[in-house]
């Protein structure tokens, strides 16, 4: 069956293949039953591309990702490669796709289903209904600016040193984002930033107040500091809806409200650039939260359902199929209400399954929610 969306599928490394594998099932289950059907390439990246090419991402496979209209991704690093040189190591395969597609919103909700309540280490009553979406800035700050290095000062010390960098139209494009996401969900907005200790801070409240003087009509907007934050995502986790901060209090922040929900293995991710404004096309790759794994790697233990929420994001904001995203989440919700789980999500009483079995029980749901 021929189609006109296209779509990149990049395993990577650890359980990364595993959990693209299974949630290709059910790409191809909407092929089947949906008619909803994508042309699929698929490449390496990460420690598979430095294995057989030397680097964690070649220049064909960056041009066939930035082609496609959506990338699946799966994972990518693991221990065999932490001597590698810096540049080459897996993880800039990924730094790399987000640099050069522009990909600066990354979107990572974190919500809590009714039957993974006990999952997590908080009260039932503190996360019960939990729903908050984290919008990390992901291409500027200090993963990415300059200077940065490590060097000898002499007498037998080095010093390493990084930079955290801003300029008012990175601040500006990833507020409105925070804002045009806010507006489809309850309409607030929190600005985490370090205002009283860092001048990067200083100007991302500035910039974030005037935006919202300027364009924020009907949202409710505060600041906060990122280590009250921290604190607030532990102790009052559902005050929140939208969290906007940057690159390096984003991905700290969301591991934390990762462990809200009981396990990494729950939690897509969505990264998104701009509109081009020719084509109408927005460059976009979705991704789990979760790492490679590598102590599991190979065992078919993984928790493929981060995996597979991720590709409901991007049938609900790379092709505007609403429907189709809700029944996948509406699937995974009650492949979870029907028992068996994968370890990282087990509890008392419950079946233990694998990659394998968790998508089995998620596909009869598709079935049976579809007949």
């Amino acid at each position: 069956m021929s189609s006109n969306r296209t779509l990149m599928i990049l395993p990577g490394d650890g359980v990364g293949p595993e959990v693209v594998k299974e949630t290709l099932r059910v790409v191809d289950w909407l092929a089947k039953n949906k008619n909803i059907s994508f042309n699929i390439k698929e490449g390496l990246v990460g420690g598979a591309s430095y294995d057989k090419f030397g680097t964690p991402i070649t220049d064909e496979t960056l041009a066939d990702a930035m082609d496609a209209d959506a990338i699946l991704f799966g994972a990518v690093g693991g221990p065999k490669y932490d001597k590698v040189d810096f540049e080459k190591r897996p993880e800039n395969g990924l730094l790399r796709l987000r640099k050069e597609m522009d990909l600066f919103a990354n979107l990572r909700p974190a919500m809590v289903f009714p039957s993974l309540v006990d999952a997590s280490s908080l009260k039932s009553e503190i996360i019960l209904g939990l729903d908050l979406l984290i919008l990390r800035e992901l291409t500027g700050g200090i993963y990415f600016a300059e200077p940065r290095g490590i060097e000898d000062i002499g007498g037998g010390i080095k010093k390493g040193y990084d930079t955290n960098l801003y300029t008012t139209p990175e601040i500006e494009r990833i507020g409105r984002v925070a804002f045009d996401l806010a507006k489809a969900r309850s309409g607030k907005v929190t600005s985490v930033e370090k205002a009283n200790v860092m001048m990067s801070g200083v100007l991302w409240r500035e910039v974030m107040t005037n935006l919202h003087k300027n364009e924020g009509d009907g949202i409710e907007m505060h600041h906060m500091y990122a280590d009250n934050c921290a604190m607030q995502l532990v102790k009052e986790p559902k005050q929140f809806d939208v969290i906007v901060t940057d690159n390096l209090f984003g991905d700290i922040l969301s591991d934390c409200a990762a462990m809200l929900t009981g396990s990494l293995g729950m939690l897509p991710s969505a990264s998104l650039g701009s509109i081009d404004k020719n084509t109408g096309k927005r460059f976009a790759m979705y991704e789990p939260v979760h790492g490679s794994a590598p102590d599991i790697a190979g065992k078919g233990l993984a928790n493929p359902l981060a995996e597979l929420l991720s590709l409901s994001m991007m049938l609900r904001y790379s092709f505007d199929m609403k429907d189709e995203a809700d029944l996948i989440d509406k699937a995974v919700s009650q492949a979870l209400d029907a028992g068996p789980r994968t370890a990282d999500i087990m509890a008392q009483g419950r079946e233990k399954v694998g990659t394998k079995g968790m998508m089995d029980i998620v596909l009869r749901k598709l079935e049976e929610l579809t007949n």
